[in-house]
């Protein structure tokens, strides 16, 4: 068809949201690596007054039509807090987003991210930095490498085809951010075991496990801990306290007290590791409905959950440990005390650590030392408006 035959407008209403949310399950259906995310949280995540993530940010949802079906759609968004960072962190003024970007062609691609672009320009900003879905907290970054074998939970999949359309956009990479797999039956190189052995003998150190039933008491040491640690990362967005208890809400049926760990010196939590059970490998199947019988499966699993992969979303050491080697030593520690739990309670063989910034060098460093390999690479792109 001619390019005049597609269209593309602003989501306005019920109907284009369904669409919009709807649009990967054509585009991915003969895509055996792609896992339907539950449709209801999608809304969610899309939906003002739902979502806290629009407490401080605004967005605009577009959708690309041709002959009547719809082929594209892309988000334009600006988080407000992203603009109060500073520059060399990546984010700062007049940078704005897009995301949840999916397109049949490239033509379609091209006119998607154009519009996002006139979107964001009208507000003032003056440079793009994407894809972001739609907080960086989310699902950030496009996944370039690592195709063949699905994401596991809160990590995105998407076509190899939108890598062309992105930079032939004239977007530019500008960060990347890995994943690392391992073999978690394996006992961790010699060396490190001692190194875990020193620690384990050492009074100072404690490896407790959070207690749920003091959850909000457990995620505020947390949040502290993590918006220490990650405060000088590249593309670091403080979470607010709503974010927080939201988030805490969603993963509170996936998060059992021997997978999340708190490391004490001296009494004082200054690190910690969370660790989820995969929860796509219970979904995958649900086809993105709960209703009217996917629930039932899903909440037998969460009872006792066997699942092949763990993964740890996130992981944290105060920044004034971050450049010791006691910052290694109860990074280690954790996961050990985390990979014994999930071989002997949920069945699990492997682990997935990520996403790590790739210029994260102790993270990176700890990641190659217990013989994990990089499985999936996802980027985020920057263009000058």
């Amino acid at each position: 068809m001619a390019q005049s035959d597609l269209v593309i407008t602003p989501v306005s209403g019920k109907a284009d949201l369904k669409a919009f949310i709807d649009l990967p399950w054509r585009l991915y259906a003969n895509d055996p690596a792609w896992v339907p995310p539950l449709k209801a949280e999608v809304k969610e995540l899309l939906t003002p007054g739902k979502n806290p993530f629009f407490g401080h940010a605004e967005a605009q949802y577009f959708l690309a039509r041709r002959g009547g079906t719809v082929v594209g759609r892309i988000s334009a968004h600006i988080d407000h807090l992203a603009l109060e960072q500073p520059v060399e962190q990546g984010m700062g003024p007049g940078t704005g987003n897009f995301g949840l970007f999916e397109a049949e062609d490239a033509e379609t691609g091209k006119a998607l991210i154009a519009t996002a672009e006139d979107w964001l320009r009208a507000k003032g900003m003056t440079r793009v930095l994407g894809p972001i879905s739609l907080s960086i907290w989310e699902e950030p970054g496009l996944l370039i490498a690592g195709h063949d074998h699905p994401p596991t939970v809160m990590m995105g999949h998407n076509s190899p085809a939108y890598q062309a359309m992105i930079e032939g956009a004239g977007y530019v990479p500008v960060k990347q951010l890995k994943t690392y797999e391992l073999d978690i039956t394996r006992d961790f190189p010699p060396l490190i075991q001692r190194i875990i052995k020193s620690g384990e003998n050492n009074d100072r150190i404690r490896i407790r496990r959070v207690d749920k039933s003091k959850f909000d008491a457990e995620a505020a040491t947390i949040l502290a801990i993590l918006n220490d640690a990650w405060g000088n990362n590249w593309g670091f967005v403080p979470i607010t306290d709503a974010e927080i208890a939201h988030t805490g809400k969603k993963l509170k049926p996936i998060v059992f007290e021997d997978l999340i760990m708190v490391a004490e010196l001296d009494g004082e939590p200054v690190a910690f590791m969370m660790t989820l059970p995969d929860l796509n490998e219970a979904t995958k199947s649900l086809n993105g409905a709960l209703f009217p019988f996917g629930w039932i499966k899903l909440l037998r699993w969460l009872r006792k959950p066997q699942a092949r992969t763990m993964r740890v979303p996130l992981m944290g050491v105060v920044q004034r440990l971050q450049s010791s080697r006691m910052a290694g030593q109860l990074a280690f520690m954790m996961i050990e005390t985390i990979r014994r739990q999930a071989i002997a309670d949920y069945g699990s063989t492997r682990g997935e650590i990520g996403w790590v910034l790739d210029d994260n060098q102790g993270m990176n460093g700890i990641a190659e030392a217990i013989n994990s390999t990089v499985n999936k690479i996802y980027q985020i792109y920057e263009k000058p408006l």
